[in-house]
């Protein structure tokens, strides 16, 4: 039973995407700036904060400072926000342990019926929450591993659901031409059944609904390469490649770009391939500040969805 859903999760039938199939979808919600700038194309990138989310393996190449958190906020269009918070604590030289709070918010909607479908004057709030705690290892010299658990709830009007989940990933530095190679599984669990209670208008009577189906989970496997170009002591240029193999849609291709110079500022833009609607490329840019007490880090991120409007992010990094 169990290897039947865990292949059932990792390897869908091809051909048909499963579009609108699983909940949570908040999950696949990016929160941090510097991927959205490079179009999501994270997984063998990243090496700060931002792994909490992506990939935990990566907070092994934080610096040596033994505490880092991070926040960061999504701007959507119609006043939908995102909030993310996380901190990490370095055990030692090879061990770190982190946690996240991802917060969506989706605005007040108002309440409508057949007969009212403008709506009946009564409004709700769909809110997402999930909380993580995640734990990073240095196996060798060029093999990170990294393992999350998080607690996720999804409420709806009166309809809530909750689940257990866990993420991981690694990142091997493949030692040829500043080469990294990164897989990750994210969002990984069983299917559950929400509670509470909707009601149903009709002409004559008001009738009430307290028996639902099993939602599935939006479990995401990716594969990530990234190459250092150009690094030296003024110039870094890291380009970067990216499989998503989502168990509810379509697998999409991502390719990203990061220039970084004096370690001070970043730009950065990228793009997606194979969506269903025309993608459009993203961009953003950052600024790194090394201090006595620690690394400063600001990044910005800009991207438009099809049919739905341009997406700001912003997220700030301290580690001290």
């Amino acid at each position: 039973m169990f290897a039947s859903a865990a292949f059932s999760q990792l390897l869908p039938t091809y051909g048909d995407s499963r579009t609108a199939t699983t909940g949570w979808q908040f999950l696949k919600v990016a929160p941090d700036a510097r991927a959205s700038g490079l179009s999501e194309t994270m997984l063998a990138v990243t090496d700060d904060m931002s792994s909490l989310y992506w990939n935990a393996a990566g907070l092994t190449k934080l610096d040596t400072n033994r505490w880092h958190t991070m926040v960061a906020h999504t701007t959507y269009p119609a006043e939908v926000f995102q909030y993310f918070g996380g901190l990490t604590w370095r055990m030692n030289e090879n061990t770190l342990f982190g946690g996240a709070i991802q917060y969506f918010d989706g605005g007040e909607m108002p309440v409508t019926t057949e007969f009212l479908p403008e709506g009946n004057g009564q409004t709700f709030r769909p809110v997402n929450m999930a909380a993580s705690l995640s734990w990073a290892q240095v196996l060798t010299d060029a093999f990170s591993f990294g393992l999350t658990l998080k607690y996720v709830q999804e409420d709806l009007a009166s309809v809530s659901n909750q689940n257990l989940l866990f993420d991981l990933g690694f990142q091997y530095d493949i030692g040829l031409s500043n080469t990294r190679f990164a897989v990750g599984l994210s969002n990984f669990g069983f299917n559950t059944t929400p509670s509470g209670e909707i009601e149903t208008f009709s002409i004559t009577d008001t009738n009430s609904t307290i028996r639902f189906e099993e939602v599935g989970v939006p479990t995401v496997f990716r594969l990530g390469f990234a190459w250092d170009a150009v690094k030296n002591e003024r110039h870094l240029l890291t380009a970067a490649a990216q499989l998503n193999h989502p168990t509810d849609n379509n697998e999409t291709y991502s390719l990203g770009l990061e220039y970084g110079w004096k370690q001070l500022l970043f730009a950065r833009t990228g793009y997606v391939f194979a969506t269903d609607l025309s993608a459009w490329p993203s961009f953003g840019f950052g600024v790194q500040l090394n201090r006595r007490f620690g690394l400063i880090k600001l990044d910005y991120g800009f991207i438009v969805l099809p049919g739905l409007g341009p997406v700001n992010r912003i997220s700030f990094q301290l580690g001290i």
